[in-house]
């Protein structure tokens, strides 16, 4: 029996071994994450948007996404910064104002048969004890909620569904410039590159004890 054929049934191994890797953990679910802008940069919000009393000046962001859990979710893209966003809306007493950056995520994270609208910011004022719902119900109606209270679409986006879990085998990396549009995201995987190199060593190791055999042998 030949070296390669000595190392067909090692490869089909580790190939076996890494297709099952890739399949795991590959469910996540599909929702608007809810983030706060705070020195500059996106943190994923700990409470639900009816739980944060924003003050005058704020910027939040909600992103439509699909991820297995906040670590991976992707951050809003777009304007985030609060001069802008609110620049044509003063201020008034008794009220205060929120800046929000509305991502409807890609069409890869789409349910079937939708297409995510535009990426757009909009500037809610309201008053001085609104929550972050409030704000958001301001200016992006209709919402959608389900029994338990979760956000299930804004401005009517999606039209169904709501925290569904699903595959993301087919997600793509977190766009480029992951510092602000992306979170730090599935990314290239390390599964790739470090299995490439297990096969290298099985069938270096399978070749190498053929050549052994038959340099004893002769």
């Amino acid at each position: 029996m030949t070296a390669v054929r000595r190392a067909v049934p090692v490869l089909a191994a580790a190939l076996l071994l890494l297709a099952c890797a890739g399949r795991a953990g590959a469910a996540g679910y599909r929702y608007w994450s809810f983030w706060e802008r705070t020195g500059g940069h996106w943190t994923y919000a700990t409470q639900g948007p009816a739980s944060v009393r924003p003050d005058d000046g704020t910027v939040q962001g909600f992103r439509f996404t699909v991820s297995a859990d906040s670590a991976d979710a992707n951050r809003p893209r777009g304007t985030a910064d609060f001069g802008t966003i609110c620049a044509d809306t003063p201020a008034k007493p008794g009220s205060k104002r929120v800046a929000l950056v509305l991502d409807f995520g890609t069409r890869a994270d789409a349910p079937s048969g939708e297409v995510p609208p535009g990426r757009r910011t909009a500037c809610a004022r309201v008053p001085s004890d609104a929550s972050a719902a409030d704000a958001l119900a301001a200016v992006a109606e209709p919402l959608r909620y389900d029994t338990n209270a979760l956000l299930c679409a804004i401005a009517g986006y999606p039209r169904t569904g709501c925290g569904e879990q699903v595959s993301t085998g087919g997600k793509p990396a977190a766009e480029s410039g992951a510092s602000e549009s992306g979170s730090s995201g599935s990314g290239p995987s390390l599964g790739l590159p470090i299995g490439a190199g297990v096969v290298a060593l099985l069938a270096g190791a399978a070749i190498w004890r053929s050549r052994r055999r038959r340099d004893a042998s002769g």
